[in-house]
């Protein structure tokens, strides 16, 4: 694969009615962020069956795409994540998983049945993540989309491991910003102009003495993502325009 693009999909109904607070994308888009990597997208979804295999089907046709996937994998009728996999991404049925028969098996005894075995049925092509807290295991497909617990705990450490065994690598990322006493509409001209693999953002705010724009040119070629900085800077040394530089690595 060239370079991922990476999504979060995070489900519960309790976090969208604020009974249970996130704490997946802060975890996750600072993890990546550390390897230089970021989140193209976070999806944060409630325990509907049909919405969260919609969701799991259009982030598989993003180009690229690796989807990092917190909760709905237990065994209580809320849990739909297992079906809504198997729905959008393998045309199938869920059938039994006989390596994660036996691990729930050797975990909980005869307490496996009748409920918690339902956690072995499984997409078709799946494969296991060890859970590092009470074995029950969590799964993924095509080494791209993974599905883990909605525990932080259980969830966190799993992405740890998926990290170092599938995208190892670092990537150099570069970034340079500054601070600029202006309008964003002076940048715009330029920015329509980014060269390919280059992100440029503007963030403006206006202050009781006139406009404030923050910007941010990153790239992974260093001389090249310095180089279209540099433009930003010479126009508004040009018009005059006071402004602030800090290089960022």
């Amino acid at each position: 694969m060239s370079t991922p693009r990476f999504f979060a999909l995070i489900i519960g109904t309790e976090i969208l009615n604020r009974r249970r607070k996130d704490a997946h994308f802060e975890f996750l888009s600072q993890r990546l962020k550390q390897q230089g990597y970021t989140l193209s997208g976070c999806f944060v979804i409630e325990d509907n069956p049909s919405l969260i295999a919609q969701t799991i089907a259009f982030i598989a046709q993003q180009p690229q795409s690796v989807l990092f996937s917190f909760g709905g994998i237990g065994s209580t009728p809320d849990d739909h994540t297992r079906q809504a996999v198997a729905t959008a991404l393998s045309d199938a049925e869920l059938s039994l998983h006989q390596e994660a028969k036996c691990i729930i098996e050797k975990a909980l005894g005869k307490s496996a049945y009748p409920h918690p075995i339902e956690m072995a049925y499984l997409p078709k092509g799946a494969t296991l993540l060890k859970n590092p807290i009470n074995q029950m295991p969590a799964f993924a497909l095509a080494h791209r989309f993974f599905f883990m617990p909605g525990f932080p705990q259980m969830s966190h450490p799993m992405v740890e491991n998926i990290l170092a065994q599938h995208f190892p690598q670092t990537v150099q990322t570069y970034r340079y910003t500054l601070i600029a006493q202006t309008k964003e509409n002076l940048f715009i001209p330029l920015m329509k102009e980014a060269p390919q693999q280059i992100e440029v953002s503007s963030l403006p705010k206006q202050k009781e003495d006139g406009w404030e724009v923050t910007l941010s040119v990153s790239g992974r070629e260093k001389e090249k993502t310095a180089r279209y900085f540099q433009r930003y800077c010479k126009l508004l040394k040009e018009e005059h325009i006071r402004f602030k530089e800090i290089e960022e690595s």
